[in-house]
């Protein structure tokens, strides 16, 4: 991003006004958030005050020494850290240890906020087979279930694609995920069903989405290929897939977490506007 993105963003936030207030009172039946990430070269602040004016619930990816600013304006840190990071996570039982601490206290803190979510992963296979990282993953998982049960904060398993982003990672299809979450067997350790990435390696998305929905707590978008605008360039119908999450009354956050290549705010509100259904 540019400075005069920043600067066309400052104005796009300012020019928003009564229209995106209205917006924000009839925001359809999916509360939507933005992934802090993709808006770095913002302050937090101005992203928040952009988002709220747009009609977001929600920042996803957010420190909890961040949390403050967003719920200055009135919204959630949808998703935060967890444990571990997407090459080295729970399919390696000598990290178990490590990873049992750092989430208790991540729980903690998210429960003291009344934060939803936290993140994890499964690490990166090197060489691992996925039987034997499923049964890691959830040799792991079941470690720390309790804490999130007795703390009312769902722990989110991510779903990413191996093929153009994160090579070699475990979690890379719907299938091995959602068998992780089932074993596991718990109302707060579910997927986060990330859109652009499962779109990449297995699409049938409105299918898988409708199977699967018990198992998930969260969703991701990002305009496939290229991971940029949900707009007429990408091959996803987003419309449709924002209408098919809504039918299903899911009641968690869709999250945006696409690289602008225009106006980010100007993006942003669009994003929303296909997914307020």
């Amino acid at each position: 991003m540019t400075r005069r993105d920043v600067l066309c963003s400052a104005a796009t936030i300012a020019a928003i006004g009564d229209s995106a207030v209205l917006a924000a009172e009839t925001g359809g039946r999916i509360k939507q958030s933005a992934a802090r990430w993709c808006y770095s070269k913002m302050s937090l602040d101005d992203l928040c005050k952009g988002a709220a004016a747009i009609g977001l619930k929600g920042i996803d990816l957010v420190n909890h020494d961040e949390w403050p600013t967003l719920q200055k304006y009135g919204l959630t840190p949808a998703m935060t850290p967890g444990a571990g990071t997407i090459p080295d996570c729970w399919n390696r039982k000598e990290n178990h240890d490590r990873l049992d601490k750092e989430m208790r206290q991540n729980i903690a803190l998210a429960a003291a906020a009344k934060v939803p979510n936290v993140i994890t992963f499964s690490g990166n296979r090197k060489g691992m087979p996925d039987d034997e990282a499923k049964d890691n993953v959830v040799a792991g998982l079941n470690r720390v279930k309790k804490a999130a049960e007795d703390n009312n904060v769902t722990i989110c398993l991510e779903l990413l694609n191996s093929k153009v982003n994160h090579k070699d990672y475990q979690c890379d299809h719907t299938i091995w995920g959602v068998d992780v979450i089932k074993r596991v067997d718990s109302p707060r350790v579910k997927l986060l069903y990330d859109i652009y990435h499962m779109q990449i390696m297995e699409g049938d998305l409105i299918h898988t989405i409708r199977d699967n929905i018990q198992h998930i707590a969260h969703f991701h978008t990002g305009g496939v290929p290229g991971r940029h605008e949900l707009d007429n360039t990408q091959e996803v119908n987003w419309r449709a897939v924002a209408t098919a999450i809504a039918d299903l009354n899911f009641q968690g956050f869709v999250a945006h977490e696409f690289i602008p290549v225009r106006d980010p705010m100007q993006s942003l509100a669009q994003a929303y506007e296909a997914f307020k259904v």
